[in-house]
């Protein structure tokens, strides 16, 4: 199909990484091993957690729901990619590249709030643990993840609808592995002002509030820490929250950078792979954090894998 003078579209094109068929099986070997330990990791994480009555409370519930999200966030743009590179067919059609910024746009906003609330939730424990049971309570759990679930369905179907308006005339092709918000408005040829006003409004809002909110729990926090008279009991509290700290300063490590790189010019390979840091890295890297820095988790780990093994 041959680009032409047209006010709409049937499919897209992913430039991905290499135009080299050398380089294709190593590129399809390693993204599919990441997908695999990403996806095995999380659903590790979230048997263990459900799994153990031991771990029914409610950071163990938020981050069960953060290693669901970051299952959906790696399977939205991974599978799409393996298949492309297998029968080295770089097409996506326009329903599936709506589709994907959809679920995309989703489960990222899914994991900045959950990074939020986990904050909070550490900000409670540590500096009004009397007062910890009250406050955490199932019902404002649940609340939070469901207040989550609501924003972030919500601005990805608006934003999704506002694609739907737009036509492509004349470049149908996507130079990055996946259909990028902000790539897929460079290629229409229709008036984007709303659509960017609204990535640009809501980009900054879930970048801005969360991490504000993360920030000041996390100033709190220390204060609070540095007043515990005990070094045992400073350790014991800089513990709690070492794993959480460490999946946040990944998180939007990455994620700066990723829209760093955007201000270069589109067909910059370092933002692919800054994306690929952002979208594949650090899901993979999340449940090794929570695992290998919480006695509790690996401790679940074992017990879910003993009782497996021997059903077996």
């Amino acid at each position: 199909m041959e680009p032409g003078n047209q006010t709409s579209v049937s499919e897209f094109f992913l430039l991905g990484f290499s135009q080299d068929l050398e380089h294709q099986p190593v590129l399809f070997g390693l993204f599919l091993s990441m997908f695999v330990v990403t996806v095995l990791g999380n659903v590790l994480i979230v048997l263990a957690i459900s799994s153990d009555s031991h771990l029914h409370t409610p950071m163990y519930f938020f981050l069960s729901n953060l290693s669901l999200a970051d299952i959906g966030f790696t399977s939205t743009t991974v599978p799409k990619m393996l298949v492309n590179i297998q029968t080295q067919s770089k097409a996506i059609t326009y329903a599936g590249c709506i589709t994907q910024m959809y679920f995309f746009m989703f489960f990222g906003g899914m994991d900045t709030f959950l990074l939020m609330v986990m904050a909070y939730d550490r900000f409670v424990a540590i500096c009004h643990p009397l007062h910890y049971p009250i406050i955490m309570n199932p019902r404002l759990c649940g609340l939070m993840v469901l207040v989550s679930w609501f924003l972030s369905v919500s601005y990805s179907l608006i934003q999704s609808l506002l694609m739907l308006r737009l036509s492509f005339c004349t470049n149908w092709v996507i130079q990055h592995f996946y259909c990028e918000l902000a790539q897929a408005l460079m290629l229409a040829c229709s008036d984007t002002l709303v659509n960017y006003i609204l990535l640009y409004v809501v980009t900054g809002l879930l970048g801005f509030v969360p991490f504000s909110g993360i920030l000041f729990s996390y100033t709190r926090i220390v204060s609070s820490i540095l007043r515990i008279p005990s070094t045992d009991g400073r350790y014991k509290a800089f513990s709690t929250c070492g794993s959480h700290l460490s999946v946040v300063s990944l998180f939007y490590g990455t994620g700066l950078g990723v829209y760093l790189s955007s201000n270069a010019s589109s067909s910059s390979w370092k933002g692919m792979v800054a994306s690929v840091m952002y979208t594949m890295v650090t899901p993979m890297l999340n449940p090794f954090i929570y695992s290998l820095r919480n006695r509790d988790i690996k401790k679940a780990l074992q017990r879910f894998l003993e009782r497996t093994f021997c059903v077996q």
